[in-house]
């Protein structure tokens, strides 16, 4: 098999192996950036010597019998929002263009204990802020199976640079689905854990009570042991959870039998693409032949996700971007005057039209005489949509349904209507305001041969329910091409 087309639990054994080694896979990886990136932009920095030299010394540990571990010496990709030490980082926004963090997030150094060779930084929507990585300073990444497409977003970039072969796994942040849609999108797995199993120390925030780090990999079982390399209790992050449970590999058992899934009426309404409908549902018949109890519910709420959702990120995201200005790093504008008129021309300047508009409305619903009316009345929602899934959780151990309404739109269409692009989130945001794990799997394509995913969603800490049902499926699919 050539090296590219290998998933990175399969490169880590035939490195171990003596098959190949960390250098010669990052060297094959590096070529296929140069040939094809200008085609597809998936990457905003290419950090050539650093990733080979990050491969001879872990190729030495790994000879060394130091690393053993299923990816060692595996070259993989960073959203360009998560902190890395020495290597630019910019979101994808001029107000970051020169930033060169002094330390690297805690997730990532996780993932360079297990033996990962960091490749570069991957492009993603303005401060994360978008579902088709357009809103980038960098230009737009373009879905590598469909070049007239968007990859999806916030983590368009990473997502691409899987299905691409520019990296054998990335990492993203999914504050509302932008680990997931992308995925979805790029014919892909992508999966946002549950809300404190992976340190947010060192990911540039955008809704703090939301963000969550997490893999996009060829394979469920790349997913698996990405995610079990990510998770791990940080005293850094407030929020960050002590489990005892992280051996997600153990959950890759080929094993439904007595699973319960439940499909919400809700997700398969009005506005729902016909043959995503189609393949959701086949992929459920799939599932249910093994084993699963598969039933249909109604999950209440579903109408109130959306705006409830905007409400609470646009208002984080306003007081998270407070930083940017123009004073301690980043862009400052040249002609200026007075400090307030400098604090104006280096934002208006340095942000985009979509965060400028997610500033603005947090801002709105922050202030003095509309707190209650929005802000407040919102997190009331939120309470209420975790209310309504612990709910169904009593009942059913798997939530199933799409990821998106449509396939991947085509480039330019989606920022003509922002409304219409957040309506393109309905499914995912729901379970990161009630801060369940997520997973998204190709079941499929449409007519144009755009991939189509599956959405299953767990409660709180049952990643490896989610992991096994998304194993089963898999296999049982391959099984049928």
């Amino acid at each position: 098999m050539n090296t590219i087309d290998m998933t990175a639990t399969g490169l880590s054994a035939a490195i171990r192996a003596g098959k190949t080694t960390a250098v010669e896979a990052t060297e094959a990886v590096l070529a296929k950036i140069a040939e094809e990136d200008k085609k597809y932009n998936c990457y905003v920095t290419i950090d050539r010597e650093g990733a080979l030299s990050q491969a001879k010394a872990v190729q030495k540990r790994i000879e060394a019998g130091e690393m053993t571990g299923p990816l060692a010496g595996v070259p993989m990709a960073v959203k360009d929002n998560i902190c890395t030490e020495g290597l630019l980082t910019t979101c994808s926004s001029k107000i970051l263009h020169n930033f060169v963090p002094t330390y690297t997030a805690e997730a990532l150094k996780n993932l360079q204990k297990a033996g990962a060779v960091i490749l570069g930084k991957t492009n993603m929507d303005e401060f994360a802020m978008g579902s088709t990585t357009e809103t980038s300073a960098y230009g737009p990444t373009k879905n590598p199976r469909n070049t007239e497409h968007v990859p999806g977003g916030s983590s368009g970039g990473s997502a691409a640079a899987v299905a691409a072969g520019e990296c054998f796994y990335a990492i993203g942040s999914d504050t509302g689905g932008s680990i997931r849609q992308p995925a979805s999108y790029c014919g892909v797995v992508g999966m946002k854990p549950t809300y404190g199993t992976v340190s947010r120390y060192g990911l540039i925030a955008y809704g703090s009570s939301l963000d969550q780090i997490g893999p996009l990999t060829k394979d469920v079982a790349d997913c698996a042991a990405v995610l079990e390399a990510l998770a791990s209790h940080d005293t850094k992050d407030s929020t960050s959870v002590a489990r005892e449970d992280t051996d997600f590999t153990s959950a890759l058992t080929e094993d439904v039998a007595g699973l319960r899934i439940g499909i919400p009426n809700d997700y398969l309404g009005e506005g729902l693409n016909d043959e995503v409908r189609a393949a959701v549902l086949a992929a459920a018949e799939v599932l249910e032949k093994k084993g699963a109890l598969v039933e249909r519910f109604d999950l209440s709420l579903v109408e109130y996700a959306i705006p409830a959702y905007y409400t609470i990120a646009a208002a984080e995201a306003s007081s998270n971007l407070e930083r940017f200005d123009g004073i301690k790093y980043g862009y400052r504008t040249q002609d200026y005057a007075g400090l307030h008129n400098m604090y104006k021309k280096s934002r208006s300047e340095g942000f985009g039209e979509e965060v400028k508009r997610r500033i603005m409305l947090g801002s709105f619903v922050l202030s003095s005489g509309y707190y209650d009316a929005y802000y407040l009345k919102a997190l009331k929602v939120k309470a209420l949509i975790k209310k309504a899934f612990d709910a169904a959780f009593a009942k059913y151990d798997v939530i199933l349904g799409p990821v998106a309404p449509t396939t991947a739109p085509r480039l330019g269409e989606s920022l003509t209507d922002p409304i219409q692009m957040y309506l393109g989130d309905i499914y995912t945001i729901a379970v990161n305001l009630a801060g369940l794990p997520g997973i998204s799997v190709p079941c499929g394509e449409d007519s144009q041969g755009l991939p189509i995913g599956l959405q299953l969603i767990g409660d709180c800490f049952q990643e490896k329910k989610l992991l096994r049902a998304a194993y089963t499926y898999e296999q049982e699919g391959h099984r049928h091409e």
